[in-house]
């Protein structure tokens, strides 16, 4: 079992800027992607941005150039700064961890962060 504890969000102006963290603990293991997505009121929830274990990233085309996922895994953990915010980023946001074992993989969610972009 993983858990996972987000942290960061907040309420920001249009053009402001915003780092959330996830913790992972319990069953972590070497090979594992962790990311962000999001859902506003009303829509879906939607991938904003993953970086896998060897670093390769994917980011929402709304959002490149404007955020940057890290993890840190000595640490277990993954950040999202999130730079020249819009209030169309208004969203909860939630972190996932996949845990690739040989041809299963386990997907965990976290408990969201609002995030709020309004001036």
């Amino acid at each position: 079992q993983v858990q996972l504890v987000e942290s960061g969000g907040g309420l920001v102006q249009p053009g402001g800027s915003l780092r959330l963290s996830c913790a992972a603990s319990g069953s972590i293991f070497s090979i594992y992607t962790m990311g962000w997505y999001r859902q506003a009121p009303g829509k879906q929830r939607e991938l904003v941005a993953t970086i896998t274990s060897g670093g390769s990233t994917v980011y929402e085309d709304s959002v490149k150039g404007r955020f940057t996922i890290s993890r840190d895994d000595a640490k277990n953990t993954v950040d999202l700064q999130m730079n020249s915010l819009k209030p169309e980023d208004t969203a909860v946001y939630y972190c996932r961890f996949d845990k690739h074992l040989r041809t299963t993989t386990y997907t965990y969610w976290g408990q969201g962060t609002q995030v709020t972009v309004s001036s």
